[in-house]
């Protein structure tokens, strides 16, 4: 109501001015007196980027401020937490000699491929339940604490029950071939072992919307209407291979509103959540939506996934330097032999999700960088500044409002609530002739 209030008084003020310079135009001329002063119309404010943004910053309350940074604070302690549980499972099978006992239970199978995917599957359950409690915090506790959940303890287990048996198949099959490198290749295991990531990423993004997403979210066709034709035409324009728009049951789960561009070649879907459709105006779904097919035109997703392989290759490389060393002093504690020797994947896991932890500042300074540009091509694109800057408002929620530079570069994988408000004023500002 607030932004189209401000669109309609600008409007108004417009029309004003026009109309006094054509009433003044049509008055005879009087050379012989001067004007008056309180004829002429007043020059029209210009518009302040800085106070508009101020605006829309100023709709949260002081209350949900403190809530958003808490919760968002909150995510970097998670993420060094996780890295140090991935440690304390690690130190389980290692340490406290369960990776020897599953050894043991698996030797019994006639064939070594067996006994190594047997081993894969029992780790990955077995570190699954040791994880639990953190997932559950995580995952459930912590979003029930702040408001975002709409789920069950009970449906949100039965979703991860549900990732833990894809986890099952297709992680241990990924693993398995990745110590067929490992055996087959030697030294240079990890640059087959990148090979193999990158096919599974390939296929994963190809499934993803067509095998993997209708596990946990049914999704229909977007009623016929006009925000259904807006998002299309925008599609048609801009190149994106659409003929449909698809409505995500994510209310389920989640208060969030979300939306995407998914697939790869004839798995592409457009989809909104239903959250998006119900908690928002026209003018801000049209906003969301552009920036969405700004990513698949802006080639977003093949550029992700390059870097996402370059940054596994050398996770790969130096997990391959570290368990090396590691292995050459307390092998022999914790039985393990070398990097081929299955019983060593606690620690090939320990080690990688360390090393990605490294990476994360990198990681979100080229996803944020990418949701740069598809805010830029959604504005161009929907032309709906006000939209956009009142969504990013709603995102607010469970995002920090206003980091720190240092921050924002570190923690920040999408723009700060700040950035992106004030980018969509300053957008404004350049384009109130209608141009």
């Amino acid at each position: 109501m607030t932004s189209l209030l401000k669109r309609l008084l600008l409007l108004l003020l417009t029309l004003q001015i026009n109309q006094s310079a054509q009433a003044q135009a049509q008055l005879p001329s009087q050379p012989s007196a001067a004007p008056e002063p309180a004829s002429v119309a007043a020059p029209a404010a210009p518009f302040d980027v800085e106070a508009a943004t101020q605006a829309y910053l100023n709709r949260l309350s002081p209350a949900q401020r403190a809530k958003s940074d808490a919760y968002f604070e909150g995510g970097y302690w998670l993420q060094l937490w996780g890295v140090l549980y991935a440690g304390g499972v690690a130190a389980v099978f290692l340490s406290a000699g369960l990776s020897r006992r599953l050894k043991a239970l698996v030797a019994r199978l006639p064939r070594a491929w067996l006994r190594t995917l047997a081993y894969i599957a029992l780790y990955l359950l077995l570190s699954w339940g040791l994880s639990l409690p953190l997932s559950a915090y995580t995952g459930y506790f912590r979003e029930q604490q702040y408001g975002m959940s709409n789920q069950t303890f009970g449906a949100w287990l039965g979703e991860d029950l549900t990732s833990l048996g894809l986890t099952l198949v297709f992680g241990s099959l990924l693993t398995l071939a990745l110590y067929a490198a490992i055996r087959r290749a030697g030294r240079r295991w990890w640059l087959w072992g990148t090979g193999l990531v990158a096919v599974a990423l390939v296929l994963g993004i190809f499934a993803g919307p067509v095998l993997i997403s209708p596990l946990f979210n049914k999704s229909t066709p977007l009623p016929a209407g006009p925000i259904r034709a807006a998002i299309l035409r925008m599609a048609r324009a801009n190149g994106v291979p659409a003929d449909n728009v698809y409505l995500v049951d994510a209310s389920r789960q989640t208060k969030r509103i979300s939306a995407n561009v998914s697939g790869i070649g004839s798995t592409i879907r457009v989809s909104l959540n239903d959250n998006l459709l119900n908690r928002s105006t026209p003018q801000e779904v049209q906003a969301v939506m552009g920036h969405e097919l700004g990513h698949y035109v802006l080639n977003h997703i093949p550029k992700s996934l390059v870097f996402f392989v370059l940054i596994i290759g050398v996770s790969f490389r130096l997990v391959d330097w570290a368990f090396g060393r590691l292995v050459a002093r307390y092998g022999p504690r914790w039985d393990v032999a070398n990097l081929a020797d299955v019983g060593g994947l606690p620690l090939l896991v320990a080690l990688f999700s360390g090393f990605s932890f490294l990476a994360t500042p990198l990681s979100n300074t080229v996803i944020r960088t990418n949701e740069q540009e598809a805010d830029m091509f959604g504005l161009n694109t929907a032309r709906q500044p006000d939209g956009f800057a009142s969504t990013a408002i709603k995102l607010l929620e469970y995002r920090k409002i206003d980091p720190t530079p240092l921050e924002e570069i570190i923690f920040f994988d999408h723009p700060s609530g700040h950035t992106r408000v004030r980018a969509a004023m300053r957008w404004k500002a350049e384009h109130l002739d209608g141009k």
